[in-house]
């Protein structure tokens, strides 16, 4: 990903945004991973002559990015590809698409959510397979082991997808948010705990009980918190 890409991807924070739709151009491919022509020893190099890895900010923000990321796929999802549509939330295959892992091939790995987040997907054994073997695996194969959430055939893939997001644009926004931080919580170490405490920091900045501490010290007065229920 160039940097005029990763900041395009900055779009996503857009708070009249609902829902994000990461998909290809075209459809043969959603991504087929990073381009081993440029690839120096340090990383990718861009047209300024500096290697980096920002396919991994990529990752992160997918995972952190408090709204629901829907990966449309149509083609081939490989290698790196396969790894941002396995970050995604949820996934949208056309019946053309196909996945698969290439890093040991080309002396590449991801040891981070390529793996941990595959395996808790599709199993420890399945993962190990998918990376090991680097075998590639068509749509109806995909949605056996759970890599998808639904195939469609290709000319529907981008009304079936819509569908999906109008769906979950009728939801409860903070809801999903906070659905998400938890799933996310458990492989995320510290920093999923972080990202879900953080949240629920939001959420209870919201109430009247947490309002009642900041208008206390606004006010330079005692806060009355003896109103508030002590729930069990």
């Amino acid at each position: 990903m160039s940097q005029p890409q990763w900041k395009e991807a900055r779009r996503f924070e857009d708070i009249h945004v609902g829902v994000v739709i990461l998909t290809g151009q075209g459809n043969d491919a959603f991504c087929s991973g990073g381009d081993q022509r440029i690839r120096g020893d340090q990383g990718y190099v861009g047209k300024d002559g500096v290697p980096r890895l920002n396919v991994l900010d990529l990752q992160k923000q997918i995972r952190s990015l408090p709204k629901p990321v829907v990966a449309m796929v149509a083609g081939y999802a490989i290698g790196g590809g396969h790894v941002l549509h396995v970050v995604c939330d949820l996934t949208i295959a056309a019946d053309n698409a196909r996945f698969g892992q290439t890093g040991p091939k080309v002396g590449s790995f991801d040891g981070g959510f390529g793996s941990s987040t595959l395996a808790s997907i599709v199993g420890l054994k399945k993962a190990k397979e998918i990376w090991f073997l680097c075998r590639q695996y068509d749509a109806q194969q995909a949605l056996q082991m759970g890599l998808v959430n639904t195939v469609v055939p290709l000319a529907e893939l981008e009304t079936e997808t819509l569908k999906w997001c109008e769906d979950m644009l009728r939801l409860s926004p903070m809801a999903l948010r906070l659905l998400k931080s938890s799933f996310n919580a458990t492989l995320d170490g510290q920093a999923g705990i972080q990202e879900l405490a953080g949240n629920a920091t939001l959420l209870f900045y919201m109430t009247d009980e947490a309002k009642e501490g900041r208008d206390a010290f606004k006010e330079k007065r005692k806060p009355d918190f003896k109103k508030f229920p002590r729930r069990p």
